[in-house]
């Protein structure tokens, strides 16, 4: 949790302050991204009706975690203002996907341009990414992933070595050569195969030695990158970073974690025997969506989820672990590019009704999500995660002055 968001980069409290380790983690799902943006506008909201209209999330979490779209919300969340500060406040980040996405997912509305585009897909991406690449550079400029306000966990997949590659701010200084541009670090997460190309770019060490990278989707690593946060935490932990001290690498009853999925469709069905019908075409385009991309996307994050409620059950702490997935997502809002205005607006809806769903586990009987009864709402459930967040701020930066007090009189 950082005591206050600086351009120095990402930093952490002295040793005996600390007591808790935040983690806020953001799944992958292109334009579906909106529904995780608008809850985390209602969280920074009650962050801000506790110390000030100034309160930002990256105050309060020591790591911040994206996959793909999570990514480049991740990246908003954390790079800095020229004051600073984070660039975007929570509240603004539904607005710019709805502002920018249209011209990121180039849809028309003619049919011969839709049939030319899913035509396209079979021998190159359906975008360019020409405009998001673009937009990703304006607005994250020559910040380097040492330069984010607080930790951030971003995965992306190399292809020239057929391993995940992760930008984690823990990594730096046992490799320097990871220090990238936060957007091309959001370019490659976000580079959904089939969708967009995969990113290329080089970066270089303190001995000018170059480092090439040629990345894809975060998502074919880890599409809920909570446990990845998790694990370089606990790996830091092992490699002796005193500033987690006395918290030890498998002491997960002082992580908070709040996990936040961008939707899914549990009562969508396929059938073997008409899947084993289908060719290239129709795993990456059925009625409207890419059965392939759905499945493998799905599939990564629900595991992490059940890890995560078995481990935090086991060790008495599922009170520390808040994930929020609506599993019931219809029509054009499983997609992960429709971007019409209908759409888009109903993703907020969306985002919105989550918050007033009782809280919900994975079964791990049958994989779906069921209400957890007697702990209330999800927008309940955020409020005490804001208070406690707030609690801590307040413990680190009081034990702060009370330590430059102490070194002045020591001084004396």
């Amino acid at each position: 949790m950082a005591s206050a968001s600086s351009a120095e980069g990402a930093h952490w409290m002295s040793p005996h302050e600390l007591k808790l380790v935040t983690i806020l983690s953001i799944d992958g799902g292109g334009i579906r991204g909106i529904i995780p943006a608008t809850i985390l506008a209602f969280l920074e909201e009650k962050l801000q009706e506790l110390d000030g209209s100034d309160a930002r999330l990256a105050d309060y979490f020591d790591v911040v975690a994206g996959t793909s779209t999570g990514g480049l919300l991740t990246a908003m969340l954390t790079a800095p203002d020229t004051n600073g500060r984070p660039l975007f406040d929570a509240k603004d980040l539904a607005r710019f996907y709805i502002n920018h996405s249209p011209r990121i997912f180039q849809q028309k509305n003619r049919i011969r341009l839709k049939i030319t585009r899913k035509l396209k897909m079979v021998w190159g991406p359906k975008y360019d990414g020409k405009y998001l690449h673009a937009l990703l550079r304006r607005y994250l400029g020559d910040t380097r992933l040492d330069r984010t306000l607080t930790n951030v966990v971003i995965p992306t997949f190399d292809i020239a070595y057929l391993q995940p590659t992760i930008f984690s701010s823990f990594e730096l200084k046992h490799r320097p050569w990871k220090n990238a541009l936060l957007s091309d670090i959001s370019m490659s997460t976000s580079a959904a195969p089939t969708f967009f190309p995969p990113h290329y770019f080089e970066t270089k060490d303190e001995n000018g030695r170059r480092r090439a990278f040629n990345l894809v989707d975060g998502g074919l690593a880890a599409n809920n990158p909570t446990l990845c946060a998790m694990n370089q935490v606990s790996k830091d932990i092992i490699l002796g970073n005193e500033h987690f001290f006395p918290v030890k690498p498998t002491d997960y009853g002082k992580f908070m974690v709040i996990s936040l999925g961008c939707g899914s469709n549990r009562n969508r069905r396929y059938c073997a025997k008409a899947a084993a019908k289908w060719g290239i075409f129709n795993w990456l385009i059925k009625n409207g969506t890419a059965p392939i991309i759905d499945m493998y996307n799905s599939a990564s994050a629900d595991m992490v989820d059940i890890n995560l409620c078995v481990l935090f059950r086991a060790l008495r702490s599922s009170q520390n672990y808040l994930r929020i997935q609506y599993d019931q997502l219809t029509g054009t809002a499983g997609s992960i590019d429709d971007c019409s205005k209908e759409n888009m607006d109903k993703l907020v809806r969306i985002g919105k009704r989550l918050l007033d769903m009782n809280v919900s586990r994975v079964d791990l009987e049958t994989g779906r999500i069921v209400e957890v009864p007697g702990v209330g709402t999800n927008a309940e459930q955020l409020t005490r995660f804001a208070k406690q967040f707030s609690d801590e701020r307040r413990r680190r930066q009081n034990e702060l002055i009370y330590a430059e007090v102490g070194f002045q009189n020591e001084a004396w």
